[in-house]
């Protein structure tokens, strides 16, 4: 394997410092499948971890990017085999563990997803963590009883990856969606990825949160936290369910307990990170199948290895929305 490039995160003097770099074979970390890396995303928490506005990098020196997929070239591992395409989100990558912002990477097995059927590896990215998160959050919700008969099911946070990505599976499989957006722009986008309505943030008085509200919601993906999260627990119906994803907004919730005992309500937490692998199998099929977003390239911009960095500061600035793929060997 000749030195490829990088993208590194390190600290100096206390201070978050990224820049591309040179690599060998032996600088990658260990792992049973090494993989040259086609493609990786941006992610909130890629832009939060490079840019040092987050504690999220666990151990410097480390590539970052949490998602990557691509060819594997080396394997001792049996499930997989030169020349196998395959994906590999979250865990520890980009955080304790090199990432996808490299032309290769080197993992543990067990942290491997072969690519399903029907994706192709942009698609894979495409998706990335925030596509995955978003369907889990999903499926946690129908397993508590979520179905599109129960009533609408509301998505803040709208314009994000998570966000988009969650309106268009939920569209497709059926469900009334009503987008809340900070972003009266957007409204036409939402809409395009099937929103049936678009709720401004700025409608909404988030000083007075009742502990009970008219109910309004059968579900809700809630990808920022804060008083968001607080007042949708106010305003579900009768059994609702909540799916957790994001903190955007603020770490904090200040609710009552009244809707989960009065109302039955349910708040689910979704952790992308560790998902067991049978679970994490099972939502990158139905991405690939009936929760494939039918909207996923148009909501979707393509970026260069090399303009990677300024990026960052965009999605700490939320001036960005839908999906970024970073094309590293293509």
């Amino acid at each position: 394997m000749t030195p490829f490039k990088a993208y590194l995160i390190d600290q100096q003097d206390g201070a978050t410092v990224s820049r591309f770099v040179t690599m060998t074979e032996e600088q990658l970390d260990p792992g049973e499948v090494t993989i040259k890396v086609a493609y990786s995303s941006v992610n909130y928490k890629d832009a939060l971890a490079a840019t040092g506005k987050g504690r999220i990098i666990r151990r410097f020196p480390c590539v970052g990017g949490i998602d990557l997929c691509g060819t594997v070239v080396n394997s001792s591992d049996a499930r997989f085999k030169e020349g196998d395409e395959v994906i590999a989100t979250s865990y520890d990558l980009g955080v304790a563990h090199h990432g996808g912002y490299a032309e290769y990477a080197r993992v543990p097995a067990d942290w491997v997803v072969p690519l399903p059927q029907g994706l192709s590896l942009f698609d894979a990215m495409a998706l990335g963590t925030a596509g995955y998160t978003a369907a889990l959050g999903v499926v946690r919700m129908e397993d508590n009883g979520l179905r599109p008969e129960n009533g609408k099911v509301i998505v803040s946070g709208a314009t994000g990856g998570v966000g988009s990505i969650a309106i268009d599976i939920l569209a497709r499989l059926g469900y009334h969606v009503v987008a809340l957006t900070g972003k009266a722009a957007e409204s036409d986008y939402l809409k395009h990825l099937g929103a049936k309505e678009v709720l401004l943030r700025s409608s909404l008085d988030l000083s007075k949160i009742r502990p009970l509200d008219k109910g309004l919601w059968a579900g809700a993906v809630d990808n920022l936290g804060g008083e968001v999260l607080a007042w949708m627990a106010s305003t579900m119906r009768q059994n609702g369910t909540i799916a957790s994803i994001g903190l955007a907004a603020g770490m904090s919730f200040n609710a009552t307990v009244a809707p989960f005992i009065l109302r039955g309500v349910s708040l689910l937490g979704v952790d992308s990170a560790y998902t067991a692998m049978a679970t994490r199998r099972k939502v990158w099929q139905r991405l690939a199948t009936d929760m494939r977003p039918q909207h996923l390239h148009e909501m979707t911009h393509t970026v260069k290895f090399d303009d990677l960095p300024p990026l960052f500061e965009e999605f700490i600035a939320a001036r960005v929305r839908g999906r970024h793929v970073v094309e590293i060997g293509g």
